[in-house]
């Protein structure tokens, strides 16, 4: 066997490995051997994960890249940094942390389930077995957390009145439209209404007792001792600050410095960004004070929708319109559709004002953009064009999609969503793209566009102010207040999921900085030679790769 035949055989071994170990992420992905399990969480069965990815490390570093053929070497160092990155956050002990409204195991679960299927009557029976697991996970879980609070490492407490908030809007749901009970199955099949009874059974006195006692872990251990809003952020736990540069470093791939960071979003929220919304409120309204534009875009009544239709029409349009406008700005194209879903009831008070969910590799299930219709004349109108441009097209379903559609490529390579900062940098990119390819019907829209510009540049101040330099969470709220016109609700629910979710929101920023930079860069070596579309391609034809992965194939492309 050659070397790129050896490297292949690990990559099939680590992918079916990873599969394996997390049974739901290959449900989700439509594999479903592994219907009848779940995720272990227990620190033994995370001892010998981390055991079993040295030894896959140890196999890739006796492949000699010298010996490989294109585009193996980029395919060795991307699955070095998966395994790497993974031990690190295994070292971090990242599981005893994740209990809040975002990573916590409840909302995880809650989010996932509308994806999951059962394709055919006979995976029926594997799906009943998995409740019990589910909730042996969800206890799992639990034992993370006080192992966590023994270290010293207490949650926030608003993440924690986050996460009972959710698991509080799922108990008190009917039985009868529970997500579990009613998971999407083959019908008419002979033993259909007898699996559904003891589906619901099994949620009844299995599944839901676990997410009670789930809840009360956190509303009687974790909750008491939780940090206050004034202590929101890591660096103020044993340890913190140094964890907060190992998130920063998974997050972005980047060992970037926190003080670094803050400086650059404050240049762009108090230098950059004010002369672009003067510019476009003049055409708009004919004012250019900064303040005035702000109180506009958050107090016109005219900004606001009457009710949920609405936010679903217009998203749909949004949609629609970057559907028909893909073929002028690039070549590669996604095959798998992306539709629009609302977000469910039980999450939306707590979840972001939309998401996103790639296509199942298999076809099962499309691309979906999730919006989020909760108190509906709260939402403004001006942020939505942007929104629905990030989160489904140009943004996540084309990069994502295409990532899957790569058959040439390993498993790992098509269907992980690591590197945050290229997945996240790409969405953020699309939405100055997006008024390139003439998507934003108006100069409200753009404004809208640069609130989210705004928005994205403020968690570069206000992520680093929280975890790095002590800041409290009502001094982030005040920060992105003034800099960034979204509604107070919304900047609420975002600070709550900067403090939860540690260095994941410098991600955006980070990686839109170095698409735009790689492109300036390729306009100046290629002049009349440059094309957008051909850029575009390069940078998603490799499917998800680090940003130091992304520099090489854009110099490759130039000639540098």
């Amino acid at each position: 066997m050659t070397a790129s035949d050896d490297l292949r055989d690990l990559c099939e071994r680590y992918w079916e490995y990873r599969l394996t170990v997390s049974p739901l992420f290959a449900s989700f992905l439509g594999d479903h051997r592994f219907d009848d399990r779940a995720d272990d969480l227990s620190e033994p069965a995370e001892d010998a994960h981390r055991q079993r990815l040295v030894e896959f490390g140890t196999e890739l570093g006796a492949i000699e890249v010298s010996e490989l053929d294109c585009p193996h070497p980029t395919t060795q160092e991307l699955l070095c940094g998966e395994l790497t990155e993974a031990i690190q956050g295994i070292d971090a002990r990242l599981s005893e942390l994740m209990s809040d409204q975002m990573q916590g195991v409840h909302a995880d679960l809650l989010t996932m389930v509308g994806q999951l299927s059962i394709p055919e009557a006979e995976l029926a029976p594997a799906a009943l077995t998995r409740i019990s697991a589910l909730a042996a996970m969800l206890d799992q879980a639990t034992d993370r957390f006080r192992s966590g609070l023994a270290r010293g490492r207490t949650p926030a407490r608003i993440n924690i009145d986050r996460s009972i908030n959710q698991i509080d809007g799922y108990l008190a749901s009917s039985l009868e439209h529970d997500p579990f009970a009613n998971i999407t199955a083959p019908t008419d099949w002979d033993g259909e209404d007898a699996w559904r009874r003891a589906m619901a059974d099994e949620v009844r006195t299995v599944l839901r007792p676990a997410f009670e006692r789930y809840r009360q872990v956190l509303a009687a251990e974790l909750a008491p001792v939780a940090r206050p809003d004034e202590q929101a952020g890591l660096c103020w736990i044993p340890g913190g600050y140094d964890l907060y540069r190992t998130l920063i470093r998974l997050h972005t791939g980047l060992d970037l410095d926190p003080d670094e960071l803050h400086q650059r979003g404050l240049h762009e929220v108090t230098e950059v960004l004010p002369d672009q919304y003067r510019e476009a409120a003049e055409e708009a309204w004919g004012i250019t004070d900064l303040r005035a534009i702000f109180d506009r875009l958050l107090g016109d009544p005219d900004l606001r929708y009457r009710d949920g239709q609405e936010i679903l029409d217009h998203a749909q349009q949004c949609l629609d319109d970057a559907t028909a406008a893909m073929d002028d700005w690039f070549g590669i194209l996604p095959v798998a559709p992306c539709q629009l879903t609302p977000v469910p009831d039980f999450l939306a008070a707590d979840a972001p004002a939309a998401y996103y969910t790639p296509p199942a590799p298999d076809g099962s299930r499309p691309g979906e953009y999730h919006v989020n219709l909760h108190n509906p004349t709260e939402r403004g109108r001006a942020e939505t064009a942007s929104i629905a441009f990030h989160e489904a097209i140009p943004g996540h379903h084309l990069q994502l999609a295409i990532a899957a559609e790569r058959p040439d490529l390993p498993a790992f390579r098509r269907l992980s969503w690591g590197h945050t900062a290229f997945v996240e940098g790409w969405a953020l990119y699309t939405e100055r793209l997006a008024d390139e390819m003439g998507l934003y019907r108006s100069p409200i829209d753009r404004l809208g566009m640069l609130a989210s510009d705004s928005w994205r540049a403020c968690r570069l101040v206000v992520d680093t102010g929280l975890h790095a330099m002590g800041w409290s969470r009502q001094r982030a709220i005040d920060f992105m207040v003034e800099h960034a016109p979204v509604s107070r609700d919304e900047i609420e629910t975002e600070v709550d999921r900067y403090i939860g979710m540690p260095g994941q929101a410098l991600a955006y920023k980070v990686g839109q900085h170095e698409i735009l930079r790689l492109r300036a860069e390729a306009e100046a070596r290629l002049g009349e030679r440059f094309s957008l579309p051909g850029f575009h391609d390069i940078v998603l034809g490799g499917a998800t790769v680090s940003l130091a992965v992304l520099d090489r194939r854009v110099q490759a492309w130039t000639g540098g």
